[in-house]
């Protein structure tokens, strides 16, 4: 039976082996990797070139999961995601031909690059596990993941994303730029690989990782942590400078995602620093703040980084109780 030290032992050999192609992204990979074993979809938002979509296909290598990659364009369809049923002149009926959402890592490049409608047929995929294309459902294979990105800085030709869709995300989590040794040790490592491209050993495969998402289940969070986690959402509702402050979802989310760091640091118990590593990832992009911090240049993050500092932490000990 899986356990979470298997959940530590495989998650440190899946960032590990990742690690052999991305440079110095200790703490990105392992966010991914959170949000991966607590079963939600990822957007990667960050500047062009920091390896957002070769962090995915990696992800994908050492996983042995199923995957499949939309580029996301304006002239892109909601039936180029979902499919459509197609008409068989021989047997005179139409059938169902699946498109590429029907996979286990979906992979949604420049998610914000397509218009509203198309975003929109990702929407019940996201949260549901399923697609309905004239009236009837197709269930989707777990695990069904979708990890999006998009460029912060980049508007014209785009789409920001609505709340709704936003909200679908369990984290939102950037890469950043690799320090100068860092960028050495990837120019080094690509002159040892004489190619572009890359290849990694796959570590899991489907059923295994099913098997480590099912043993995160079986973390521990103490009342006094699903108190922090209350009072850390209900926070987000009461400041001034939020518009509209995070749902339920939002404190779920940072739950889910405390629950699978502390199995990959081999705990079966959740404790404060779980939920302080993965609120301002869980809860930013899920604030709605005053046009005037938007102008500012204030984000989400920002505020949750400062409801953080203002909520008092419980003792380290209070997540080992029960």
């Amino acid at each position: 039976m899986t356990d979470v030290h298997d959940v530590a032992v495989t998650g440190d050999a899946i960032l590990t082996e990742i690690e052999r192609v991305v440079v110095g992204k200790r703490e990105t990979l392992e966010l991914l990797l959170t949000g991966v074993l607590a079963g939600g979809h990822i957007l990667i938002e960050d500047y062009p070139g920091l390896a957002k979509t070769l962090i995915a296909r990696c992800l994908a290598q050492v996983t042995g999961l199923e995957f499949r990659r939309i580029q996301f364009t304006p002239d892109l369809l909601p039936a180029d995601i979902t499919g459509s049923a197609i008409f068989d002149q021989r047997a005179g009926t139409f059938s169902f031909q699946p498109g590429p959402i029907f996979t286990n890592l979906l992979l949604g490049d420049e998610i914000n690059r397509t218009p509203p409608k198309t975003q929109a047929a990702l929407l019940e995929a996201m949260a549901e596990h399923q697609v309905t294309v004239d009236g009837v459902s197709h269930g989707l294979a777990p695990p069904f993941i979708v990890v999006a990105t998009q460029n912060p800085i980049e508007y014209e030709g785009t789409y920001p994303l609505p709340e709704a869709q936003l909200d679908r995300f369990l984290l939102r989590i950037a890469v950043g730029y690799p320090t100068g040794d860092e960028e050495a040790e990837i120019l080094r490592r690509r002159v040892e690989r004489r190619s572009d491209a890359v290849s990694l050993d796959r570590i899991v495969d489907r059923p295994t990782l099913l098997a480590l998402q099912q043993a995160v289940e079986d973390v521990h969070i103490d009342d006094t942590i699903t108190g922090y986690i209350v009072a850390l959402v209900a926070a987000t509702r009461e400041r001034a400078d939020v518009l509209v402050g995070a749902s339920p979802r939002g404190s779920l989310a940072i739950m889910a995602a405390a629950r699978a760091r502390a199995a990959l640091h081999g705990r079966d118990y959740a404790v404060p620093e779980d939920v302080k590593r993965v609120a301002v990832p869980a809860l930013g992009h899920r604030l709605s703040l005053r046009p005037e911090l938007w102008v500012r240049g204030v984000r989400g993050d920002d505020v949750v980084r400062a409801i953080l500092d203002s909520v008092p932490t419980p003792p380290t000990e209070a997540g080992r109780a029960g």
